[in-house]
């Protein structure tokens, strides 16, 4: 069984272990050193001195460099790391391996932002003030970066916090899920053996949530990076010291309309992949799906028939669909949620009920209570709820009656209905005849309302790590 030590230098070792299980089998695969406040310090002094010695800063060739051999590295352990992704994880072997291509590619898109963006010119010579004037603007790393990540994408959510930091040239601190830390570690000793020093990326995993609160609110952090729950995120905002930046990326409760004329055979697979990857543990995953009434029967039972044909354990054998939900509370609380459905009047047309501790049925209901569990809040499971509606304005309407926004999708054969949908649903992103979970690494990713603050997306985050600095340059000549 693999141990990690502290990875930051000058850590204080405490004696306190954090014991990591697979979530499938709960079977012990890895130890790791739990920081104590001595070592919370020690990394925080030193991502600290590191930006404030600003005559030591990385170069640009160098920070390319180190993610261009950390990219070749990651390629050639890539089928290591999608294992080790789903062991922790839970994220069935064919998704982690998706994973560990996005991840990789992820690299390569912060070597390509960094090569292609710049500053600005700002126009002078326009009035007798500006005149023989020259302003420029170039970007610099904003300061120390404290990354807090979540467990669902071990490694690419990891990727997309860390690597923009050291594309941009900011110490970065990073805390992964305790359940799932082994991905992060195995990238940090990555981009450590690509020629990172280890000072300038620092994980650590923390035992007490009032030290990780310590962490992130610390003066000396510049920004912020949170994704995870929303009762936590907009806690740490509200305490982040004066002039800390921050992106929260939270969950989201992703509606679906699916109009009367849609193509439901090019539909229901979409919408089963979008519902169901990662046993419904995405911040975007297809969970309210509003059908027009005379559809609605048709699609719900087509979504149940292929559910049913998913298969649902092991995550690190190759034929598994649908693995493990992290933590056997997590399936008690969705099988809870799917009882008190049922029993307010939904229709269960497949699923309901528990495999084992650790893996829940692919579940489909039809017409749930608008007051239900489900209707209201993130499911975070593997559970798609199917509403009919008779009219578009109606659907609309639904959709948007949550605090939560994020992405959304309608399916229809009409551009006006999709553009009805486009302009009245509420979130960042409206997918036309494709699941709400589509996704690639370089488009904005953004929770809005309680779902979120800021754009994920790496040149995004790239932008929201640094800050624009303008020259102003005085000469007679000009």
């Amino acid at each position: 069984m693999k141990h990690f030590d502290l990875m930051v230098p000058g850590g204080v070792a405490t004696g306190a272990t954090l014991t990591i299980t697979a979530p499938f089998d709960f079977s012990k695969i890895a130890t790791a050193e739990l920081a104590g406040a001595e070592t919370v310090e020690v990394a925080l002094a030193t991502a600290h001195r590191l930006y404030r010695q600003k005559d030591g800063w990385l170069s640009l060739p160098k920070r390319l460099s180190i993610l261009e051999k950390a990219a070749e590295l990651m390629q050639e352990e890539f089928d290591s790391l999608a294992v080790s992704a789903a062991e922790e994880g839970g994220k069935p072997l064919v998704d982690s391996r998706i994973e560990v291509a996005r991840a990789i590619d992820g690299l390569k898109l912060c070597i390509e932002t960094m090569r292609t963006e710049g500053g600005h010119l700002i126009p002078m010579g326009a009035n007798p003030a500006s005149s023989g004037k020259l302003a420029l603007t170039s970007f610099q790393p904003i300061g120390v970066v404290v990354a807090v990540s979540a467990f669902n994408h071990p490694l690419n959510l990891i990727v997309h916090q860390v690597a923009p930091a050291v594309a941009t040239g900011c110490p970065v601190i990073v805390k992964p899920a305790s359940k799932t830390p082994i991905s992060c570690f195995r990238f940090v000793e990555i981009l450590r053996r690509a020629g990172l020093p280890e000072e300038w990326c620092q994980p650590l995993v923390i035992g007490e949530s009032s030290l990780a609160t310590k962490l992130v609110t610390d003066s000396r952090v510049a920004f912020l990076s949170f994704i995870g729950s929303s009762r936590v995120g907009w806690m740490l905002r509200s305490k982040l010291a004066p002039g800390t930046r921050c992106a929260l990326e939270h969950g989201g409760v992703a509606p679906v309309i699916v109009a009367a004329d849609a193509d439901l055979e090019m539909a229901v697979p979409k919408l089963v992949k979008g519902g169901f990857y990662h046993a419904g543990q995405v911040c975007v995953s297809v969970q309210r799906v509003y059908a027009h009434a005379s559809i609605s029967n048709d699609l719900a039972e087509k979504i149940a028939g292929a559910a049913r044909e998913l298969v649902v354990g092991d995550p690190t054998l190759a034929d598994t669909d649908i693995g493990p939900l992290i933590d056997p509370t997590e399936v008690q609380r969705v099988d809870d949620w799917v009882r008190e459905a049922v029993a307010g009047g939904a229709k269960l047309l497949c699923g309901g009920k528990k495999l084992s501790e650790s893996c829940y049925e692919c579940t489909v209901l039809l017409n749930p209570p608008e007051s239900a569990h489900v209707s209201q809040m993130e499911v975070f499971g593997p559970v798609v709820c199917v509403y009919s509606y008779d009219e578009m304005t109606e659907a609309i309407t639904r959709a948007n009656q949550l605090p939560f926004s994020f992405q959304a999708a309608v399916f229809t054969s009409s551009i006006d209905t999709a553009m009805q949908a486009y302009k009245g649903v509420d979130g960042s992103a409206v997918m036309v005849n494709d699941h709400t979970a589509f996704r690639v690494d370089w488009m904005p990713f953004a929770g809005l309302k309680e779902s979120g603050l800021g754009t994920g997306g790496i040149p995004h985050t790239i932008r929201d790590m640094q800050a624009e600095k303008m020259l102003v340059l005085h000469s007679p000549e000009l």
